[in-house]
């Protein structure tokens, strides 16, 4: 017998070799795609109307709803978002995310203490946001909020966890 292939051994040798390539391409393409479409995605941001400003009493933190930036057809509860929003003039406002910093669980205001709490790991915030004690590495995450036309505005994004 020859080292030499025939070459019709060697037609099925390239052309299976080449079926391979082909076939991994097929699986691989998508694959690589899928984990760094969302590098290349900008994240996104709406401005959101939380209603007019004469609906907020100065000094008060409360609780307000929105509708999420990007809402998936499944998403149910999660699409939509909550932030707390702050009135501390006639027209100034401040608005957190409910995720604690540490692991993005939610975090409560409790208005008798002045004080976000977070109830899964101890987390606690001052009424400005910054770290009071716990685990959280950081702030709370803000909001940019902005009054137009007598309505107050909060743009929105995607969860901060990062």
């Amino acid at each position: 017998m020859s080292d030499t292939l025939t070459p019709r051994r060697r037609f099925l040798a390239w052309f299976s070799a080449g079926l391979g390539a082909v076939a991994a391409a097929a699986v691989g393409v998508p694959v690589i795609g899928f984990f760094f479409a969302p590098l290349m995605r900008r994240p996104v941001e709406a401005w959101r109307s939380l209603g007019p400003v004469g609906r907020f009493r100065i000094g008060e933190t409360v609780e307000v709803r929105i509708p999420s930036p990007a809402p998936v057809p499944w998403a149910g509860e999660a699409a939509e978002m909550a932030a707390w929003l702050r009135r501390q003039g006639p027209s100034e406002f401040v608005a957190f995310s409910v995720n604690c910093t540490h692991l993005g669980c939610p975090v409560r205001w409790m208005a008798n203490a002045q004080l976000f709490l977070c109830p899964c790991h101890g987390g606690v915030y001052y009424e400005d946001g910054a770290v009071a004690g716990g685990p959280p590495p950081r702030a709370l995450t803000q909001y940019p909020v902005r009054v137009q036309d007598g309505n107050v505005f909060l743009r929105t994004s995607a969860l901060p966890l990062g």
